[in-house]
C-alpha cells in the first residue's frame, strides 16, 4: 500500500473518532444521567465539546496555513485522547461536562485539518469522490456509534464509549506520523489573536445565554440580557477587527462569493436539524417508549445507513449536477421528515419512527461532500487551510446551535407543562425530576394515569423541537436557491490548473 493510501486511511481513521465521539453519545446519555445526575445539564455533554471545537477550528485551519498541517494533527489528536481519558474517568456530571471542553479542543484541531490535508494530496478531479468517502465516514460513524453507546451501556460499562477511542487515535497517529510527507511550502503571516479572541468570546457569550436561559434564569433577567448584548458587541467588535487587520482569522472577502456563503449557511442549518434527530429520538426512545440504549440504537440506525448511502450519492452526483439541485432534492426529504416528527406522540410506533428517521439521514447525508465541494469552487491552494476550517467551523457550528436552541426550547417546555402536571405537592417531592422518567422502577411505582401524562408532556415537548426545526429547513431553502447552478470543475480559467496546484504536495508524500 502506497503512503497516499496509507495516510488516507489514518485520516479516515481519525475522523472516524472524532465523529463517533457524538453519535456513540447519543444512546448513552439517558443512562449516564441516571447514573451521574444532573438531567438539566445533559445537553452541555454536548455543548461543552462543540463549543471548545467551534471555537478553535478557524484558528487551527489559520494556524495549519502557517506552520503545516501535521503538527496540528498530532496536537489534535493527542488532545482529542486525553480528554477522551479524562471523560472515562468522570465521576459527576460536571467533571464530564469540563473533560469534554478538553476533547473538543483536539476535535477543533483534528477536524479541519484532516481535510485539509486530503485536499493536499488528492487532484480536483479526485475530490469529490474522496469527499463522498470521508463524508461516508460520518455516516458510518453515525451507525457505529449508538449501537458501540447501547453495547457498551447495555453490557460493559458507560466509560467504555470515551476509552474505545484511544487504540484507534494511536493507530491513527502512528500511520499519519510515518507515512505523510507535507509540502514545507507555507504562508509567512501573522496571527490575528484579537479576532481570534472576539470571535471565541462571542459565541461563548452567546451559547450560555442560550443554555441558561429559560432554565437557570428568566429569558428576561439581567444576566441572560447582559450575555446577548455582549455577544452583540463582541461580534461587531470581530467584523470591525477582521475588515481592517492585513491576516484575519476570517477572511471577509470571502463571503462575498455567495456560492461560498450559501454552502456555510446551508451546512450549518442542516448541522442543527441533525442534533435535534440525533439528540432526542433516543431521549424520546427511552424516557416515552420505555425502551434501553439498545432500543434506541435500532432507531437511529437506519436514519445512518441512509446518510452513508446519501453521502456517497451526493459525492458522485457532483460530477453531473450543480450543486443546488442536489441540495434541493436533500431539503425535500429532510422537509418531510421533520413534518412526520413534529406529530410524534406516545403512540408513534415504532416502524413509522424508522421510516421518519431514514428521511432524516436521506437529506442531511448529501449535505457533507456537496457544502464541502462548494465552498471550495474557485478558492485559492494558500487559503485552503483557512476554508476547510470554516466548512467544519459552521457544520459544527450548526450542531453547537442545534444542542443549545432545540435543548433550550425543549427543557422550557417540558419544565412548565411536567410542573403543571404535579400540582400535589407529595407528587412533586416523589416525582419532580424529570429525569425518573428514565429509570424503569421509578416509573414502575408511579400511578398508571399519572405515568401516562408525563410520558404525554415528555413527547410533546420533543415534538415542540421538531416543529422549530420545520423553520430551520424553511430557511435552508432560501439559502440553497441562492447557490444558483454552479457545478463542480476540475480546471480554472487561463490554463492554471487545480489539479497543478496540488500536485507538488501529492508527490511529497509519496517519496
Amino acid at each position: 500500500m502506497s503512503r497516499v493510501h496509507m495516510t488516507v486511511l489514518g485520516l479516515l481513521m481519525a475522523l472516524l473518532i472524532v465523529s463517533l465521539d457524538q453519535t456513540i453519545l447519543v444512546t448513552a446519555l439517558p443512562t449516564i444521567v441516571a447514573k451521574l445526575g444532573g438531567m438539566n445539564e445533559f445537553t452541555w455533554v454536548f455543548s461543552a465539546y462543540l463549543i471548545a471545537s467551534v471555537a478553535g477550528m478557524p484558528l487551527f485551519g489559520k494556524l495549519s496555513d502557517m506552520y503545516g498541517r501535521k503538527r496540528f494533527f498530532v496536537f489534535g489528536i493527542i488532545v482529542f485522547m486525553l480528554g477522551s481519558i479524562l471523560c472515562g474517568t468522570a465521576s459527576s456530571m460536571s467533571e464530564l461536562i469540563v473533560y469534554r471542553v478538553v476533547q473538543g479542543i483536539g476535535g477543533g484541531a483534528l477536524m479541519p485539518v484532516v481535510f485539509t490535508i486530503l485536499f493536499d494530496i488528492f487532484p480536483a478531479e479526485k475530490r469529490a469522490k474522496m469527499t463522498g468517502l470521508f463524508g461516508a465516514v460520518f455516516g458510518l460513524s453515525s451507525v457505529l456509534g449508538p449501537i458501540a453507546g447501547a453495547f457498551f451501556t447495555d453490557h460493559l460499562h458507560w466509560r467504555w464509549i470515551f476509552f474505545i477511542n484511544l487504540p484507534i487515535g494511536i493507530i491513527a497517529l502512528l500511520i499519519v506520523i510515518f507515512c505523510y510527507r507535507e509540502s514545507l511550502v507555507f504562508l509567512s503571516q501573522k496571527l490575528d489573536w484579537f479576532g481570534t479572541f472576539t470571535l471565541v468570546a462571542s459565541i461563548l457569550c452567546f451559547m450560555l445565554a442560550i443554555e441558561m436561559s429559560g432554565k437557570d434564569y428568566a429569558w428576561t433577567s439581567p444576566l441572560i440580557l447582559g450575555l446577548f448584548a455582549g455577544a452583540i458587541v463582541l461580534v461587531i467588535a470581530f467584523l470591525w477587527i477582521e475588515s481592517r487587520v492585513a491576516e484575519p482569522i476570517i477572511p471577509l472577502k470571502l463571503f462575498k462569493n455567495r456560492l461560498f456563503t450559501s454552502s456555510m449557511a446551508a451546512g450549518m442549518l442542516f448541522g442543527m436539524v441533525l442534533m435535534a434527530g440525533a439528540t432526542f429520538i433516543p431521549l424520546f426512545v427511552q424516557g416515552v417508549a420505555g425502551g434501553s440504549a439498545t432500543n434506541a440504537s435500532t432507531v437511529l440506525t437506519p436514519m445512518m445507513l441512509a446518510l452513508v448511502v446519501s453521502s456517497m450519492a451526493g459525492g458522485m452526483l457532483m460530477r453531473k449536477m450543480p450543486f443546488r439541485n442536489i441540495m434541493i432534492t436533500a431539503i425535500l426529504f429532510l422537509l418531510l421528515s421533520v413534518v412526520c416528527l413534529a406529530g410524534m406522540t406516545p403512540d408513534t410506533t415504532r416502524l413509522q419512527m424508522t421510516l421518519y428517521m431514514v428521511l432524516m439521514g436521506l437529506g442531511i447525508g448529501a449535505s457533507y461532500p456537496v457544502t464541502s465541494l462548494a465552498a471550495q469552487h474557485n478558492i485559492d491552494y494558500q487559503q485552503r487551510g483557512t476554508v476547510n476550517s470554516l466548512v467544519r467551523f459552521f457544520q459544527t457550528l450548526g450542531n453547537t446551535l442545534g444542542i443549545a436552541i432545540f435543548g433550550s426550547i425543549q427543557t422550557s417546555y417540558l419544565q412548565e407543562k411536567y410542573s403543571a402536571v404535579l400540582s400535589d405537592p407529595k407528587l412533586a417531592e416523589m416525582f419532580g425530576n424529570p429525569q425518573v422518567l428514565l429509570q424503569d422502577e421509578v416509573r414502575q411505582s408511579m400511578p398508571g394515569s399519572l405515568l401516562k401524562q408525563l410520558l404525554e408532556v415528555l413527547s410533546d415537548s420533543i415534538a415542540y423541537v421538531f416543529q422549530w426545526s420545520i423553520l430551520i429547513c424553511l430557511l435552508a431553502v432560501m439559502f440553497i436557491l441562492m447557490m444558483g447552478r454552479v457545478k463542480m470543475v476540475t480546471t480554472k480559467p487561463h490554463g492554471h490548473s487545480t489539479t497543478a496546484a496540488v500536485q507538488v504536495n501529492r508527490s511529497s508524500v509519496e517519496r
